[in-house]
């Protein structure tokens, strides 16, 4: 089963997007472990996901993650609209391109 983590912040907006992701895959069919955590806690993960998605408002915490990650998988920014839309659907493919 892939795994994708969500970098944020606090956590509460992002957890929405997760919820809508899984909705998406869902409807797609695929089984995906999706989750969230902050920055704080991912190194905790790190050996364990397929793709790292930064929430916008944690974008300039890219160089931190890219470095715990160590170019393992993929690391992305979610694009601000799809994340402020809570486009789970548009995120979820962003996630799936990126992990192929």
């Amino acid at each position: 089963m892939k795994k994708l983590l969500l970098v944020c912040a606090a956590g509460m907006s992002t957890s929405l997007l997760v919820n809508k992701m899984k909705d998406a895959a869902k409807e797609k069919g695929l089984e995906l472990e999706i989750f969230a955590l902050p920055v704080s806690e991912c190194e905790s993960v790190a050996s364990e996901v397929d793709a790292v998605l930064l929430g916008p408002q944690v974008r300039y915490q890219k160089p931190q993650v890219d470095a715990i990650i160590e170019g393992r998988v993929p690391v992305e920014v979610i694009d601000m609209r799809d994340y402020g839309t809570m486009n789970g659907k548009a995120v979820l493919e962003k996630a799936l391109n990126l992990i192929g």
